[in-house]
């Protein structure tokens, strides 16, 4: 199965740069409608058969485009919404409030699930969410599916379960708006990462370990 995890467009708090996660959220920008509207083609040479989005606006109106374009129904699920940003909700992303964010978000991904976001989610509350949608999509036979999600919870989901994916690499490596991750597996045998935001993957990561202060907070 490929697996396309389609970051959203661009919303207003990505511009001012906030920590951005609670249901509804922003909706996009005048860019971000013409990124969603380009997503059509920017995907034209993936066999796409089923097509998933958060339950937060901007993945929604991200997706339509390409629904309309495919003639598919969007998934709307919860789980794969942004990693609750808690205590630290609509704080400035640019700041040791996003550092703190992004430190415990990869902290999750190497290994310490039992940590809390102030005022939020656990690493083990958001892998689980998270796989449940994977699973999902994995259950239902389609040879490629596309989830439209967010920054963190893409980078995180990333590099806590795909093979060729570390924490330095995802740390390292923002995934712009509408930028797309195309991974090759399943829940039962692992994911593999063909393309990082158009670009091929290779096994070595880059970027510091985990714990120290990484940009590109807020999905």
């Amino acid at each position: 199965m490929r697996l396309l995890l389609v970051r959203h467009g661009q919303t207003t708090t990505n511009v001012d740069y906030l920590l951005d996660t609670a249901v509804p959220g922003a909706g996009l920008t005048e860019l971000g409608e013409q990124q969603a509207a380009a997503l059509p083609q920017a995907l034209a040479d993936e066999a796409i058969e089923a097509l998933y989005a958060s339950t937060l606006v901007r993945t929604r109106l991200t997706a339509a485009p390409l629904a309309a374009a495919r003639g598919l129904d969007v998934l709307v699920r919860d789980g794969i919404r942004e990693i609750s940003a808690g205590d630290l909700e609509m704080l400035p992303g640019d700041s040791e409030h996003g550092e703190l964010y992004m430190r415990t978000v990869f902290a999750w991904a190497a290994g310490d699930v039992d940590l809390r976001m102030p005022g939020g989610e656990s690493g083990a509350e958001f892998l689980a969410r998270y796989d449940g949608v994977v699973a999902e999509a994995a259950a239902s036979g389609a040879g490629t599916v596309a989830l439209v999600s967010h920054g963190a919870a893409i980078r995180t989901w990333a590099a806590a379960r795909v093979d060729n994916i570390d924490v330095p690499f995802a740390a390292a490596h923002r995934l712009a708006n509408t930028g797309t991750v195309v991974l090759e597996g399943s829940p039962a045998d692992g994911w593999k990462a063909l393309e990082w935001a158009g670009a091929t993957v290779t096994p070595a990561g880059e970027g510091g370990p985990a714990g120290q202060p990484v940009t590109g907070a807020g999905g």
